[in-house]
């Protein structure tokens, strides 16, 4: 891996430039999986091309979100079976429950975290329990383009301290990640459940015009 990193930074992207972020991008949301490389490729690039930072950091969004819809007609024309061929029953039948519970959240969160979070399965269950690609997409947008907006940002301002920080971070959340899964679930909860507080408050009551 570490090898297949070093071509991309020093052939494909210098030779493309942002085309090839989107192509790995891309590639790497869809048939592939190269582990933060993107994080890595915008850290870099963005540091050697300050300027180029936004661009960086559109195209891999936008390689990433199609890269998603992909692996979404997998799961749409492949069905719940060729699903838990892949992934086995059990995971398949808590996932199901997860994007009745959760909704776009199911997406959404694992989009903006790092491995070891599960994240593919999510797409490609979207696609089998027939989830809105439109609401897919728009949710990838946002979540994917704020994650690599902030290391493209990074990478332009802090450079290899901005790796090293990429680095030290994905060692924690190795070892934590369950927990932080934990805390950004109850956070949502509770969020959740202050708004509905709050619509309540703002019902009339009995006899209230």
């Amino acid at each position: 891996m570490h090898k297949l990193v070093l071509w991309i930074q020093r052939v494909l992207v210098p030779v493309l430039g942002a085309p090839g972020m989107f192509l790995v991008a891309f590639l790497d949301s869809s048939f592939l999986s190269f582990p933060e490389v993107n994080d890595i490729l915008l850290i870099t690039s963005s540091h050697l091309h300050p300027e180029r930072a936004w661009l960086y950091a559109a195209m891999t969004t936008l390689g990433s979100v199609l890269g998603c819809h992909v692996m979404w007609l997998v799961g749409r024309r492949g069905g719940e079976a060729f699903l838990a061929r892949k992934f086995g029953q059990a995971r398949v039948d808590k996932t199901r429950e997860a994007l009745r519970r959760w909704g776009i959240l199911t997406i959404a969160i694992p989009s903006v975290l790092p491995p070891p979070m599960p994240f593919k399965i999510f797409v490609v269950a979207a696609g089998v329990f027939e989830f809105s690609p439109r609401k897919m997409a728009i949710t990838l947008a946002i979540s994917r383009g704020l994650r690599f907006t902030f290391w493209a940002a990074m990478g332009a301002l802090f450079g290899d301290a901005a790796l090293r920080g990429l680095e030290r971070f994905d060692g924690w959340f190795a070892s934590h990640w369950v927990d932080v899964v934990l805390v950004l679930g109850l956070a949502v909860v509770g969020a959740l459940l202050v708004v509905w507080a709050g619509r309540l408050r703002a019902r009339p009551g009995p006899g209230e015009a």
